[in-house]
């Protein structure tokens, strides 16, 4: 009975520290603030953080340099990779060097990151051996790959141990980590053989085999190489809250757990939002002008070129223009018209191809259907515009000719929104690369050519 009391406890210990966050408060020291008033305290490093990045860049590098070291590495976790970069290289080397080792290993590899590797090498080097050896293997691999975002503080266990005894070695490991998920099993060539739930652990028998607690269980990982965001995908599939990473020979190296891959997730979602537009996924407002321009001003040529395309089929009809003023005030309703319908359309199978829920022999069945939504779509503003602008300009004849060319504009629309992410995937290229910038060349020329064109024949 003594061991069964001395398990309960232990499992009441790991629950607390496991689901309760330790709550302390976070300050700014008042040397850091402005004329020295009292800073409101924070809850949360993130909070904390939100507060840091209004601070001028010297009061950030102060106030990290006189919070605890605990609490300023909690807080430059959770700053923007410029801004924690920026502090990092402008605080003493010794100083930053403190901070960075109580980081989690994960966080720690991503901050260092951000950094020339001239200093990243500096503060290396300032650090005890045992850190030092582990940052600088994490910082080896590709930051886009698992192994890049994983994190070393696991808990390993070995098959033949009892329960009793994995929850003390847990108990003594959790003081030096973040709070744990899962426990994993190895065998004596420190291969993953089995992933265990601290809850299945916590409820076992007193006496029972870590072995025994694997029966019928399969063992989900990912190697090391895998892409990160197949690796939160592969989490939000499962509904894990961390996936093992392991090497080609089956040795466990870490873990990647649920809050890295919204992380994840959050910067691929903001990535292609920029791609679509042609601005680079890694600008920030923190990123130097200059950079931003050279990033920004080959996709600009190429707008302005696919611009000078849709500007020449306008001259075109420079003639039938002069005879019929209005039509240069209707023309533009047609292209925005078709545009919006195709950046829907775009969107949806964007979206699709990331979500990786995608088949690719029904991927012209998706066009398909978005030309049928764009025909059922452009026929009903195609008669709303029709009435509009043979009311507008008293010539029904107008109002006919702007319903059609809206129509076959916006079906158009929808086919290219729906086709053009499917081309740049074939061609090897990110689907959202620029894609809004050739979606907007063909909705632009193709509705000012039909539009214009049914003009010209019609009414003149």
């Amino acid at each position: 009975m003594k061991s069964v009391g001395h398990t309960q406890e232990a499992q009441e210990d790991i629950v607390q520290k496991a689901s309760v966050e330790e709550e302390r408060g976070l300050s700014i020291p008042s040397v850091c603030t402005e004329d020295g008033e009292e800073s409101p305290g924070f809850a949360h490093p993130a909070d904390m953080a939100d507060h840091l990045e209004n601070l001028t860049p010297e009061k950030r590098v102060c106030a990290l340099r006189h919070m605890p070291k605990e609490d300023a590495a909690e807080a430059l976790a959770e700053l923007d990779g410029n801004l924690a970069s920026d502090v990092l290289e402008n605080m003493d080397a010794d100083v930053a060097a403190q901070i960075i080792a109580e980081m989690s290993p994960d966080d720690a590899a991503d901050v260092l990151d951000e950094l020339d590797e001239e200093h990243r090498n500096v503060l290396l080097h300032r650090m005890e051996k045992e850190a030092f050896e582990e940052l600088r293997n994490l910082l080896s691999f590709d930051s886009d790959s698992a192994a890049g975002v994983m994190n070393t503080e696991i808990i390993l266990l070995e098959r033949d141990m009892s329960a009793d005894a994995a929850i003390r070695h847990i108990r003594q490991a959790m003081e030096d980590m973040e709070n744990p998920y899962y426990a994993y099993v190895v065998d004596a060539r420190d291969i993953l053989v089995g992933v265990l739930s601290l809850r299945n652990l916590m409820l076992s028998r007193p006496g029972t085999l870590v072995s025994e607690l694997l029966t019928g269980h399969s063992v989900i990982s990912v190697p090391y190489d895998m892409d990160k965001g197949e690796v939160a995908k592969l989490l939000s599939h499962y509904n894990f809250l961390a996936i093992p990473v392991v090497d080609y020979e089956g040795h466990i190296l870490g873990i990647v757990t649920y809050d890295d891959s919204m992380d994840i997730i959050h910067e691929e979602a903001s990535a292609d939002m920029l791609g679509m537009v042609g601005a680079d996924p890694d600008e920030s407002v923190d990123t130097p002008w200059l950079e931003s321009v050279g990033k920004r001003l080959p996709w600009l040529l190429v707008n302005l070129f696919n611009s000078a395309v849709s500007a020449s089929v306008v001259y075109m009809f420079e003639g039938s223009i002069a005879q019929m003023a209005v039509l240069a005030v209707l023309m533009p309703m047609v292209a925005n018209q078709a545009g919006n319908t195709g950046q829907q359309a775009l969107a949806v199978l964007i979206r699709q191809l990331a979500n990786d829920r995608f088949d690719s022999r029904k991927s012209w069945v998706a066009v398909w259907r978005e030309a049928k939504i764009g025909l059922v779509t452009g026929s009903a503003m195609g008669i709303l515009a029709a009435i509009g602008s043979g009311v507008f300009t008293g010539n029904w004849k107008i109002g006919l000719v702007m319903g059609g060319a809206l129509l076959c504009d916006m079906i158009l629309g929808a086919i290219a929104g729906g086709s053009i992410p499917l081309i740049f995937r074939a061609m090897g290229r990110d689907p959202a690369q620029a894609s809004s910038i050739f979606l907007t060349t063909i909705t632009d020329g193709a509705g000012f050519f039909i539009f214009l064109g049914l003009a010209t024949f019609f009414l003149l």
